[in-house]
């Protein structure tokens, strides 16, 4: 502009304009002195995942309360347990990348208030049919809440996010078995109070999310997201088939401990304390979480191999200790060993299936690829727990199923370790990650 003559922007409108941008400019960075930090907000939505799987194995050690209250049978038992799994998978299918469209912190306010919903529903049921509806409940909400929380780390930081998705959850399911069974020990009304301290966890949580910053502009195509997307890229078929074994091997075994673990524990340890019913899964849960530090600078390949030799030998041990179910102090402790080199295994396995197949798609794949490796992760979780129930009511018993389940999963491990070391050739970029 040249000087001397008035244009578009200067004079008192131009002031006025220049005054109003401060402000605005003002008003945004107090805004975000009010969000948390990257490091703050990467702890909240770890918690989260904690208190969602906390939440999900927090019925665990109650099962054997609510079947001696309303007389129901261990295929009622597993059955409970498996909607709860085949809701999560549905969840994650149609509500997994609804976050991408609308954002991430709506994905969250809405889960945690299902959650809230499901603990309410879970500290006033007086039957079957409402458990199995807060668990429906409590599936769904988990489901979506896990595909915007796992998002929503990687948004703030991609390595630790990585890590945190992988750690938290064990964490939480570890947890939240142990906490369950001793609050219901060592603290008044044994179904009620463990539902209300997580509602209030839910409360609080929802308040942190908040002050979170939102890193998702809103864009079209929020409906067409929830159209579930399984694909099979030809570059990750050979990894793939590796991999469903082990996963479907590893998150069976997390099934099994799950339902039919309080049981069997109780019969080796001569006991019907809730503690000792979520002692397996804890156990089980918190060596899985353990693999994480300790084999995350390991190669993928190692990680594969290590993770199913130790669910074969984990699971031979505890198959072995369990014997003729007598019990005795020899089993227990061969029973709670053989759990934490399984549950390594569970951890190790489940991580390096992810990081066997994930390397090898195209950005756009990863959604329907992580789907197809979820469905197959959750179907072992739920449909083998299903059937062990029919079995131990309509077969051989407790025991027998137990060590027909054991088999299974060995002979499933075994054959991903033959295909792993047999079979097809890891991918150079597998080798080198």
């Amino acid at each position: 502009m040249v000087p001397g003559v008035s244009g578009p922007g200067s004079g008192p409108a131009a002031a006025r304009a220049a005054a109003g941008a401060g402000e605005e400019r003002q008003e945004a960075a107090a805004g975000r002195g009010r969000h948390l930090g990257p490091t703050a907000a990467l702890v909240l939505l770890a918690s989260i995942i904690v208190s969602l799987l906390a939440a999900s194995s927090a019925p665990t050690p109650l099962y054997a309360v609510y079947q001696g209250e309303w007389g129901f049978s261990p295929i009622t038992t597993t059955v409970v347990f498996g909607v709860y799994a085949v809701a999560v998978l549905l969840s994650l299918l149609v509500f997994g990348k609804i976050s991408d469209h609308i954002g991430r912190k709506p994905v969250l306010f809405v889960a945690l208030a299902a959650q809230a919903v499901a603990m309410v529903v879970f500290a006033t049921a007086g039957g079957v049919d409402v458990l199995m509806a807060g668990r429906v409940v409590q599936g769904v909400a988990t489901g979506a809440a896990l595909g915007a929380i796992g998002a929503g780390l990687l948004d703030i930081d991609r390595i630790k996010g990585s890590v945190a998705n992988s750690f938290a959850p064990p964490i939480g399911t570890a947890v939240g078995a142990l906490a369950s069974g001793l609050v219901v020990r060592f603290l008044p009304a044994p179904t009620h109070l463990v539902y209300y301290l997580l509602l209030g966890v839910f409360a609080l949580q929802a308040l942190g999310v908040v002050a979170l910053r939102e890193p998702v502009s809103r864009k079209r195509g929020a409906l067409s997201s929830m159209v579930p997307e399984i694909k099979l890229p030809r570059a990750a078929r050979g990894a793939i088939a590796v991999a469903a074994p082990v996963l479907f091997a590893v998150w069976s075994l997390a099934g099994f401990y799950g339902s039919l673990g309080p049981a069997i524990t109780s019969r080796l340890v001569h006991s019907d304390s809730v503690v000792y019913g979520g002692l397996g899964l804890f156990v089980l849960a918190g060596a899985a979480a353990l693999s994480v530090p300790v084999l995350r600078e390991t190669p993928t390949r190692t990680v594969m191999v290590t993770g199913v030799v130790a669910l074969i030998v984990g699971v031979a041990a505890t198959l072995l200790a369990i014997g003729s179910g007598g019990g005795g102090t020899g089993a227990e402790i061969g029973f709670f060993a053989g759990s934490a080199v399984a549950g390594f295994g569970f951890g190790a396995g489940f991580q390096g299936g992810i990081r066997l197949v994930v390397p090898l798609v195209e950005p756009h794949e990863r959604a329907g690829v992580l789907s197809l490796l979820y469905v197959v992760s959750y179907l072992g979780m739920g449909v083998p727990a299903v059937i062990a129930g029919v079995l131990v009511v309509h077969g051989g018993g407790l025991l027998d199923t137990v060590r027909e389940y054991g088999v299974a999963v060995i002979v499933l491990a075994a054959a991903a370790l033959a295909a792993l070391l047999l079979g097809r050739r890891t991918p150079q970029a597998v080798r080198e990650s």
